[in-house]
């Protein structure tokens, strides 16, 4: 049988300067908690937007 997955995307927004790691790793450690895996890591733009895809079984 195989698994089932759930999927969350997290936004974190950048201030003036860029992302910043403090705020990334609070969304990291926050969403692992809940028992999300980080899957990836998209940013279009160099100061954009980045989200966070997570998966955990359903």
């Amino acid at each position: 049988m195989s698994k089932r997955w759930s999927y969350l995307t997290v936004e974190v927004k950048p201030s003036w300067t860029g992302v910043k790691s403090d705020e990334m790793q609070d969304e990291l450690n926050r969403h692992g908690q809940l028992g999300w895996e980080l899957v990836n890591v998209l940013q279009t733009q160099p100061m954009g937007v980045a989200i966070l895809l997570f998966k955990k079984e359903a």
